[in-house]
């Protein structure tokens, strides 16, 4: 599959709600569509006016369609609006890692690398801004081998259970 990964931009909000739908697994839990992660607060907040002084990200982007597959993307959440894997004010959340993955894919288009290359791009670039990143993920979560090989462990005394009933906790990579 030939594909291009570029930043993200204000233009891509629509995208990325999708992609939050996509990663908060929202359909497990019977919220059926994008609005659904759009009217949780909880979940919103990581998307919600897309293109802030400290938002960063990138989009997966199929040459043949122009079509954006998968997206990876980083939020400063602090004071009233903290994430779930939040650890201080000055280390932004890799967002979707809130409820299972770091980052989001069409399901069509998983399991071929884009994530890892999303992921990848988006530590180079954060490596210049920010001492640190943080995510919170379920322990379940398959990608959890994946953030260890780029580098992330498990924050202490993070563990909790998670709005599905599971175990999540908070991972945290420093540069």
């Amino acid at each position: 599959m030939d594909y291009f990964i570029r930043p993200l931009t204000q233009e891509d909000e629509p995208f990325l709600w999708q992609m939050l739908y996509e990663a908060a697994h929202l359909v497990e839990e019977g919220n059926l569509t994008v609005q659904d992660a759009m009217n949780n607060p909880d979940l919103a907040k990581y998307v919600s006016n897309w293109g802030r002084k400290d938002d960063s990200g990138f989009v997966a982007i199929l040459e043949s369609s122009n079509q954006p597959v998968g997206a990876a993307w980083l939020r400063l959440l602090t004071g009233e609006n903290k994430g779930y894997g939040y650890v201080d004010d000055r280390t932004p959340e890799l967002a979707m890692s809130t409820t299972g993955y770091a980052y989001a894919i069409l399901p069509q288009h998983r399991n071929k690398g884009i994530g890892t290359q999303l992921l990848t791009h988006l530590l180079a670039s954060a490596k210049t801004s920010y001492p640190s990143i943080s995510l919170s993920t379920r322990a379940t979560n398959p990608a959890v081998g994946l953030y260890k090989c780029f580098g992330w462990e498990v924050v202490a005394d993070s563990e909790i259970i998670n709005r599905v009933g599971g175990i999540s906790f908070k991972m945290k990579i420093n540069f």
